[in-house]
């Protein structure tokens, strides 16, 4: 998965750059985002009091639009952020908001970010139809600003994403989850649309195939940090607002526990497997496979595969001419791996 490409480089993980704070990073891009949010919101216009309400609430309770930041900081390596990189934000935010809004109905999620879940105040056809709403625009902008290269990017990401979804649900009802298996898994479900974001910022400013490509890899290796480092957070205390052992009580099978099990014995493997497959676990029965995790060192492990990553997407940006630019791509992918939310 992208390894020589990587290897490859002079980049040593001991040239790090040093964790900035998201206010920082988004600094050289705050006249960019702001231009952004007003071509996101001229984008949601509809004339449907319901849908006016929702989206109202949607736009209230907004992440740190990590996406359309990572479109800019990829789009200013290259040149300028252009009519064209708006465009492709606001592709790319409503595409994922489309998947966070049907991701709650399918886990029948209360919250999101800390506030109720657009499923918890509307229900779940709501829910549905306002992504469904929401994917439309997505098509809607693409086809009216003839961004048919951009399409073809994002299609590719939202059948990946979809793929994905499901291998995982597959491997969690069979409870065979391989390491194999969850690298692919969250290449698919996660990483696939940082890596639109990044290869869709670099279409944006420049024509450079060989550009196009190094960043389409450079956004995926960071991806799979990402998830890795929010697979993390069920094992620890963090500020994102999502319960430590969530995913254990929903049977999602992540790589610190991959790891975990790798390390134990068959009898051991077995008593484990048997708690964590149960529907209803008791919160004695989650604090014990943490327990059994952390002691494995599967959080460690996690950990330093985080960091490989993250040290193959920052060797990848090593390959283009040293910027201030580049430095800010690369502060993002520091601020991926030591996020507390």
């Amino acid at each position: 998965m992208i390894e020589t490409q990587a290897e490859q480089q002079t980049y040593s993980p001991a040239e790090r750059r040093q964790p900035r704070s998201v206010k920082d990073i988004r600094k050289p891009i705050e006249g960019d985002l702001k231009a952004f949010n007003t071509y996101f919101k001229k984008s949601l216009r509809t004339d449907v009091f319901l849908l006016n309400q929702i989206l109202s609430y949607m736009l209230v309770t907004k992440g740190k639009q990590m996406r359309p930041m990572l479109v800019f900081l990829s789009a200013r390596v290259f040149g300028e952020v252009s009519e064209r990189s708006y465009t492709a934000a606001t592709m790319i935010e409503l595409l994922h908001s489309a998947t966070l809004i049907h991701d709650d109905v399918v886990d029948d999620a209360d919250r999101r970010r800390g506030f109720l879940s657009i499923n918890k105040l509307w229900k779940s056809k709501a829910s549905v139809l306002l992504g469904d709403f929401l994917l439309s625009k997505g098509l809607l902008v693409a086809l009216e600003n003839e961004e048919f290269e951009l399409l073809r990017v994002l299609s590719k990401a939202v059948k990946k994403m979809s793929e994905g979804e499901l291998r995982q649900l597959k491997a969690a009802k069979l409870l065979n989850m391989t390491e194999e298996k969850y690298y692919r898994i969250i290449s698919e479900k996660t990483a696939s649309l940082l890596s639109a974001c990044t290869e869709c910022g670099t279409i944006s400013a420049t024509d450079d195939p060989h550009h196009r490509e190094l960043m389409r890899d450079m956004g995926l290796n960071m991806g799979i940090a990402f998830q890795i480092r929010d697979d993390l957070f069920d094992y620890e205390k963090s500020d994102t607002g999502k319960s430590v052992g969530n995913d254990i009580i929903e049977r999602k099978i992540t790589l610190p526990l991959i790891a975990a099990l790798d390390r134990s014995g068959y009898f051991e493997r077995k008593a484990i497997k048997r708690k964590f497959r149960n529907k209803n676990k008791s919160r004695e029965d989650v604090k014990e496979i943490i327990q059994f995790v952390r002691e494995k060192d599967g959080v460690s492990y996690a950990r330093a595969k985080m960091r490989h990553y993250a040290d193959k997407a920052n060797a990848l940006l090593h390959e283009l001419p040293e910027s201030s630019q580049r430095d800010d791509l690369e502060d993002f992918t520091q601020f991926v791996i030591n996020r507390q939310a």
